[in-house]
């Protein structure tokens, strides 16, 4: 039989804990999956001319002629299967994951191959129960034509799938409008002066450049938020409205502050030219504007002022020399900083392939300017990064990275964002809880707008079994960064948190939030099995050390205590993961 190709919209279903439903109830689970596959799966699929390939016991798998049919078919599905369990107890209640990716298949008879099958497949993996998930290539073609909402959630490396897989939550959009209405998402605003530094246009025609505008956007946030009585959303929430037509009232809510900055930085040869305007949002007035030309051989001098502009308008009393005290001047090398950028762009991306050339981007800053200490800060950073979600550091890139971390430490002793980075890699790769966690006070004390410093501080109090200061420090990171792309690392650290205080149901409710931010998230996932089992849910438990050991094949009880020897995590805490994962089923060895 001969194989043709085709593009076709592919939807993967299937139901979430099946193994723990036939355990407990195999005959009942079995009536109940006909029931709804007769009287909803079927019937919807027909409805919105979707072809069933095949059938895997729990699991179906299904192709649509059109994308818009297949996304229609999944959120009516989900909409319509609470109701089917209504009145059945909560651990007996059949839920549905979905996936849908639209690409190239392999037709050969009535099935179908191809990494367009496997991507769907891959997808509905990382859905909840009661979600749908949908790739980058089927929110192309729909996103502006279906009432539904699409949550991104960032790129995603999956099993077997050479690149990673970019993916978006669907949500119906009426619902989460009622949703909204209940619970306002307006944030107070703080008391002390408060400011949002968008990202700047890039106004130098070439799409190449849109690193060093970003990059100076990082400098004058950084420049700004090391003055202790402003209030400075960070970089990473900011820059959540790049390249969107922003409203600043909207900026303002979302957000939660007073003043938003915006503007634009041409770069042309050696001269560059930086404009920038300050909004009351609470008035729209335009309160400060200006515009600073120079030469690269006056960058930081020329980011200097537009950070002592800014904040001179705000506060018609700040003296210049308090914005001259603090602002950074990250390197005399202005090849080393350019790559430094180049690394800084590469980061924000966060996939595995960015990672890595990110790190190879801050190599070569260190070999042109060996002291460079946020460079050699980063990497260690990125190593931490690469160990917690792709498993990718050697024992020689970690020693690597704790020396570059221990030399970050003593360089960078008056940069807070060397500081807390380099902490990361003495602390998990050095076991040095110590100097850790001396390293984030000093960064908090020296930028106390820094999200990710008080992330970094929150973790150390964990570490150290101090419940209170934990929960405050990642508390704090929320609310400095409430749009944060990386947010999974805040609510898996306020997960970690209340394991601390003894708080199990609080912090299974963190460890949902943060897998629902990124579902393939090692560490949270690791929280979920032991929550799972020490709470006594152990199919459950059981279900979430399967996702685990698929991303950790020959994980065993003895590695984690390999791991918890050198000491950095209190020893009550380690021996919370240990018995959790005994309980779920992981091997000793």
């Amino acid at each position: 039989m001969t194989a043709t190709r085709r593009l076709a919209a592919i939807l993967a279903a299937d139901v979430a804990g099946y193994s723990r439903l036939m355990g407990a109830d195999e005959e009942g689970t079995l009536e109940r999956l006909k029931a709804l596959r007769r009287e909803l799966l079927d019937p919807k699929i027909a409805e919105h001319h979707g072809r069933i390939v095949k059938t895997t016991g729990d699991g179906l798998l299904v192709e649509f002629a059109s994308v818009i049919d297949a996304v229609r078919c999944a959120v009516e599905i989900q909409q319509a299967t609470p109701e089917r369990n209504t009145g059945i107890g909560a651990d007996n209640h059949i839920e549905l994951r979905i996936g849908i990716n639209l690409g190239d298949v392999i037709v050969e008879g009535d099935d179908l191959y191809g990494d367009g099958v496997n991507i769907a497949a891959r997808i509905e993996a990382l859905a909840d129960a009661g979600g749908v998930l949908v790739s980058n290539t089927v929110h192309e073609h729909v996103r502006d034509r279906l009432p539904f909402l699409f949550e991104d959630l960032g790129e995603q490396q999956v099993k077997n799938i050479a690149r990673p897989v970019r993916v978006y939550r669907v949500r119906d959009a009426s619902a989460a409008k009622n949703s909204s209405t209940q619970t306002p998402s307006v944030l107070p605003l703080p008391n002390k002066p408060s400011i949002a530094v968008l990202p700047f246009a890039n106004m130098s025609g070439d799409p190449e450049q849109e690193y060093f505008a970003d990059g100076m956007v990082e400098e004058i946030t950084t420049a700004i938020a090391r003055l202790p009585w402003l209030f400075v959303i960070a970089r990473n929430s900011s820059f959540t409205y790049k390249g969107k037509a922003v409203d600043v009232k909207q900026v303002a809510r979302e957000l939660g502050v007073r003043y938003v900055l915006e503007g634009s930085v041409r770069k042309a040869g050696t001269r560059v030219r930086i404009t920038g305007q300050l909004i009351d949002t609470a008035t729209g007035a335009h309160i400060w504007a200006d515009r600073f030309d120079g030469v690269l051989d006056d960058i930081f001098e020329l980011q200097d002022q537009v950070a002592s502009s800014v904040v001179g308008a705000i506060e018609p009393k700040l003296q210049k020399s308090e914005i001259e005290r603090v602002a950074r001047k990250p390197s005399a090398n202005l090849g080393a900083y350019d790559l430094y950028l180049r690394a800084l762009e590469q980061f924000h991306k966060y996939t595995k392939e960015s990672m890595c050339e990110g790190v190879a981007l801050l190599e070569r800053a260190l070999v042109l300017d060996s002291s460079y200490a946020p460079a050699a800060a980063m990497i260690g950073w990125c190593r931490v990064l690469q160990r917690e979600g792709w498993q990718l550091v050697s024992d020689a890139e970690a020693t690597d990275a704790l020396r570059l971390a221990r030399h970050a430490m003593e360089a960078g002793k008056d940069d807070p964002d060397a500081l807390w980075m380099a902490g990361h890699a003495i602390l998990l790769f050095g076991g040095d809880l110590a100097g850790a966690a001396s390293a984030f006070d000093r960064a908090v004390m020296l930028n106390p707008n820094s999200a990710h410093a008080w992330m970094a501080h929150g973790f150390a109090s964990y570490c150290q079994n101090r419940p209170g200061p934990a929960i405050e420090g990642f508390e704090r990171a929320m609310r400095l960064s409430p749009l944060d792309p990386q947010i999974h690392l805040f609510t898996c650290g306020l997960a970690f948190a209340h394991i601390a205080a003894g708080r199990y149901e609080e912090a299974m409710e963190w460890a949902d939030q943060s897998l629902r931010e990124l579902p393939r998230y090692r560490a949270s996932i690791h929280v979920k099995v032991a929550l799972c089992a020490h709470l006594g849910r152990l199919e459950e438990a059981r279900d979430w050390l399967c996702r685990l050991r698929e991303i950790l094949p020959g994980l065993t009880i003895a590695w984690y205590k390999a791991r918890f020897a050198t000491g950095w995590l209190a020893p009550q805490i380690a021996d919370f993961y240990v018995e959790g994962l005994r309980k779920a089923g992981l091997p000793e060895e």
